[in-house]
């Protein structure tokens, strides 16, 4: 499989990404996990309250590592203790692979499945009685995913709190890495049809908002089940196209391999799509990367690199690895840490490999743990430098930047820079003075358009995606 876990390894941390604020009254959703699951997690905040259920927490959970497991359990023990009177009910991609665990939990109420977590009928059903209508041996509903064959698309008018808007455009994976579990909470690939991508976006543009991000479980793989069988670069230009006014569109986390020629095509000439790309790369070495079931070999993704630097200039890639995968050794290792240079990333995500049940990896000869968490900081140091020259580099840089809340902004190629003075959703010409840790330094040049409100009521963030 390729984009479940990318869009997770890539955009998430096994700590919440977003929280309610706690009001005992209301309905509160805590997120771990990819951007997908946060444009969901606001689909099913909306249809809880709509169902009118109040003192409800939703713990929207992420099933990418053991880890993200282990936290989010630790997460419900605690809003357990804060607010006793509360009933929390578990969904998302552990609670579809491993619902056993939650339901096991004295301090969760009910488990639900990924089909249903943000279907209004759901919340309208738990809404008619006060214990939810079930006993203490039925507290577990999840349906067999790879059942499910349509995709919905969550439409939303933004994701409180944050400045540019999620659209989601596919779920589910194809494929079977090695190490991955998340097909088994997704299901099977699924696209929503592109005129109601289209339809959907022109209305965000139409709010206000300038950045659109495109997101799903394994975006590349968007229409191999639609009639026609469109690609992915032939919805970004017919988006481009019949969506004049919106200034921004991003992809979220890619395969490489699974690019086609109108997505190169569109990075290369229009200006509109956002010069930066995350890659699901996960190894350097060619038998590594066999054993991960992956579908590209090193040299082609360091081809795909140097293809896209030079139609597009300026160009900005991340990647994700995986440190301490079984049976590698310290040369193949040293193959994924030369990456960094060769296919000239600036943003890493690396993850110390975390076996999951039930996976092929998980039966794979292991690397020592203390050897993994070597190669995982290795890896990070590298990141750590690349990151750094890229920093070095943009002195002086004068750009269009999108502003956030807490007074930092992205460029194009999603370079964060601080700038005071300048509320969340305003596009801004910015000139880059210096550095900030991680982030640039910039001046304002010239205030361009307020696109919308980040919020109207804006909730707390961990990051703003």
């Amino acid at each position: 499989m390729i984009n479940s876990e990318h869009d997770t390894l890539a955009l998430a941390s096994p700590s919440p990404l977003w929280e309610g604020e706690g009001n005992s009254s209301a309905v509160e959703v805590v997120t771990f996990g990819c951007r997908l699951n946060l444009v969901e997690s606001e689909a099913i905040r909306r249809a809880a309250s709509a169902a009118g259920r109040d003192n409800l927490i939703i713990v929207n959970t992420c099933a990418v590592t053991a880890e993200a497991v282990r936290q989010a359990r630790q997460k419900i023990r605690r809003l357990k203790r804060e607010r006793p009177e509360a009933r929390i009910v578990v969904t998302g991609c552990a609670a579809q692979t491993e619902p056993e665990t939650f339901a096991a939990m004295g301090e969760v109420a009910l488990v639900i499945g990924n089909e249903g977590k943000a279907r209004p009928e759901t919340w309208a059903a738990l809404a008619a009685a006060a214990d939810f209508g079930i006993g203490a041996t039925e507290r577990v509903r999840v349906n067999d995913i790879m059942a499910v064959r349509d995709t919905a698309s969550h439409f939303l008018d933004g994701v409180e709190g944050h400045t540019r808007a999620f659209v989601q455009v596919q779920n589910g994976c194809d494929h079977r890495c090695t190490f991955c579990i998340i097909p088994f909470g997704r299901g099977n690939s699924r696209s929503v049809p592109m005129g109601q991508i289209v339809d959907e976006i022109g209305q965000l543009a139409a709010r206000g908002f300038a950045e659109v991000v495109l997101t799903g479980v394994d975006v590349t793989s968007y229409g191999g089940d639609l009639p026609g069988r469109p690609r992915l670069g032939a919805l970004v230009k017919q988006i481009l196209k019949h969506v004049p006014e919106l200034r921004r569109l991003r992809l979220s986390s890619i395969d490489c391999i699974e690019a086609d020629d109108d997505l190169v095509d569109a990075l290369a000439n229009e200006q509109r799509f956002m010069p930066h790309l995350h890659l699901s790369l996960q190894a350097g070495d060619d038998l590594i990367l066999k054993r991960m079931k992956r579908r590209h070999k090193r040299a082609q993704a360091v081809a795909f690199c140097e293809t896209l630097r030079q139609a597009r200039p300026g160009i900005v890639f991340g990647a994700d690895f995986i440190a301490g995968f079984p049976t590698e050794t310290d040369a193949q290792f040293q193959r994924t840490l030369d990456m960094v240079d060769d296919c000239g990333l600036t943003h890493l995500h690396v993850f110390p490999f975390s076996p999951r049940p039930g996976t092929p990896a998980a039966r794979m000869p292991p690397v020592r743990g203390d050897v993994i968490k070597a190669r995982a900081a290795r890896l990070r140091e590298r990141g750590e430098a690349a990151l750094a020259r890229h920093l070095g580099e943009q002195i002086g840089r004068v750009g269009e930047v999108l502003m956030e809340r807490g007074g930092v902004g992205r460029f194009d190629d999603f370079t964060p820079v601080r700038v005071a003075g300048v509320e969340a959703g305003v596009l801004a010409q910015v000139r880059v003075i210096g550095r900030a840790g991680r982030e640039l330094a910039g001046d304002l040049v010239e205030r361009e358009c307020p696109s919308r409100r980040a919020s109207q009521s804006p909730l707390p963030l961990v990051g703003e995606g």
